[in-house]
């Protein structure tokens, strides 16, 4: 009863408000700030990484949109040249010193990000992190589904190689949470199919030049390979290269993800079989958006999931 009374007293006063022009004492439109000043935000990737370069366009656009809007946004990466848990530790607690008016992390090694971030929040930063979910206890925008495309891609080579024969795993980083599942997810789905062995797996450091030269080895160990898999954006680049270099396109069949611009080439002709692309210039454009709102006071969804489709030769040759 009482709640029904307050409900009715609510309605009436809004009705009061209404009908006489007479502003209520509470306005949620209050609660929104105004930005008089430029805003700074800025990106820490895992590496410096072609991948990354399709999130910037996304970060670029909207800071375009909300300039027609009047309000100013510098974007600023602050990349490492190499996936290493230490270099990139150092430039969050960098930036964690600078202030920004925005700071999104793309995890490398979570166990020691997350604490860092943790510093970041109670020193007041706007924080999100993208591209690699590391704790529910950040605002996230990316893709979540890794092991399901670790997974998608083992029944996708599976059927590719007749279900049987001899394949391997290129890991991406160890410490990169989206590699490992995406490793998990693959290793869960391609133990259904009995006659299909893993005979190597090997981290290559989100590094193109070592994809190759692991591919390269594990060919020779290896000559009657059916098949890779590689969990990042790099690799199944590298693995092209050394397959096509060693006169085996298509005799072994490539699988990953991404779709940068040689990747897509190297699915036209037939070297590269498939694989599961991110939507990454939407994760850019809805960082930016996301940290703007925070800096008004907007509210922003806890985690905006971005997805990932497959792409074939039949979808991208019409």
């Amino acid at each position: 009863m009482y709640s029904t009374k307050r409900t009715i007293f609510a309605a009436a006063a809004l009705a009061f408000s209404l009908n006489t022009g007479t502003s209520l004492a509470f306005d949620q439109g209050d609660l929104i700030k105004q930005l008089d000043e430029p805003l700074t935000v800025v990106f820490i990737p895992k590496v410096i990484h072609p991948w990354y370069e399709v999130v910037a366009a996304g970060a670029e656009q909207v800071a375009k949109e909300l300039g027609t809007e009047g309000i100013e946004v510098n974007v600023i990466w602050d990349s490492p040249p190499q996936a290493d848990v230490a270099d990139h530790n150092r430039r969050i607690e960098t930036n964690i010193g600078r202030k920004p008016d925005g700071l999104a992390v793309s995890c490398l090694d979570p166990a020691t990000n997350v604490q860092l971030l943790g510093e970041a929040v109670a020193a007041d930063v706007n924080v999100i992190t993208f591209d690699t979910f590391c704790s529910e206890d950040f605002d996230f925008v990316g893709h979540k589904g890794d092991a399901q495309d670790g997974a998608d891609l083992a029944k996708f080579l599976a059927e590719k190689i007749g279900e049987t024969g001899k394949v391997g795993i290129l890991a991406g980083s160890l410490t990169a949470t989206n590699h490992a599942a995406r490793v998990k997810g693959f290793k869960e789905a391609i133990a259904q199919y009995p006659n299909i062995e893993i005979v190597f797996e090997q981290p290559d450091d989100d590094n193109l030049e070592k994809a190759v030269s692991l591919t390269e080895n594990a060919l020779q160990a290896n000559p009657d390979l059916k098949g890779i898999f590689g969990a990042n954006a790099s690799n199944p680049i590298g693995a092209a290269r050394a397959i096509q270099n060693a006169g085996k396109a298509g005799d072994v069949v490539i699988v990953g993800m991404d779709d940068l611009p040689e990747t897509l080439q190297f699915i036209e002709d037939g070297v590269i079989a498939g694989v599961k692309a991110q939507r990454q210039w939407e994760i850019g454009y809805w960082a930016v958006k996301y940290l703007v709102a925070k800096n008004q006071n907007h509210t922003i969804p806890h985690v905006h999931a971005t997805g990932s489709q497959i792409l074939t030769k039949d979808l991208l040759v019409k």
